[in-house]
């Protein structure tokens, strides 16, 4: 529907700025987050991705070293966007982003049961932010499409990962997944 001009030219695109404006909630009770200037409700997390997510939260945040933060489901405020990804692995310390949220990250994940062409649609939106490695899980294909390489607002490679691989991310040293335990954590 957005792709119809005639809806398209009605949208009312809000700034990152305005979007701070908003309460946590919308009149629906839901959250949200600010995609391309346009208000997305959040979509509810199925118990595979919870275990997903968890199981990835905890592996990364024994693997990563001083210098970088593990966040879950925080925002990152980007140039016309503010979404919250599943994780992100930021450069600083937690006291950085005690009055701001970051604008970039070395690693963001998102956790794909039912969204998968939402989430590859955000790669631009994090390459364009100097996002040095984006993964999309998806438990039940059980492999990560990598998009890393990113110039000119744009991943150069991209590839998929499938179960028996570890996964390095040569953005965050120390930082590897080996899938298969990975997805047995997710049954």
């Amino acid at each position: 529907m957005l792709e119809i001009p005639e809806v398209s030219a009605r949208i009312s695109p809000i700034t990152v700025e305005q979007y701070h404006q908003f309460p946590e909630f919308n009149v629906n009770g839901r959250r949200t987050e600010l995609i391309r200037g346009m208000v997305i409700e959040k979509l509810s997390k199925s118990p595979l991705h919870c275990r997903i997510a968890k199981a990835l939260y905890d592996q990364l945040f024994q693997a990563v070293s001083i210098g970088f933060v593990v966040r879950k489901d925080d925002p990152l405020t980007l140039a016309d966007s503010e979404p919250e990804p599943d994780l992100a692995v930021v450069c600083g310390d937690e006291r950085d982003f005690a009055s701001r949220h970051p604008s970039t990250a070395a690693l963001v994940i998102e956790v794909a049961i039912t969204s998968a062409a939402a989430d590859r649609s955000m790669a631009a939106v994090y390459a364009e932010a100097g996002v040095e490695e984006y993964w999309i899980v998806l438990p039940v294909e059980q492999r990560i499409e990598v998009h890393r390489q990113v110039a000119d607002g744009a991943y150069l490679e991209q590839i998929i990962v499938e179960r028996e691989v570890t996964l390095e991310c040569p953005s965050i040293p120390g930082v590897c997944i080996r899938l298969a335990d990975l997805f047995d954590a997710g049954e």
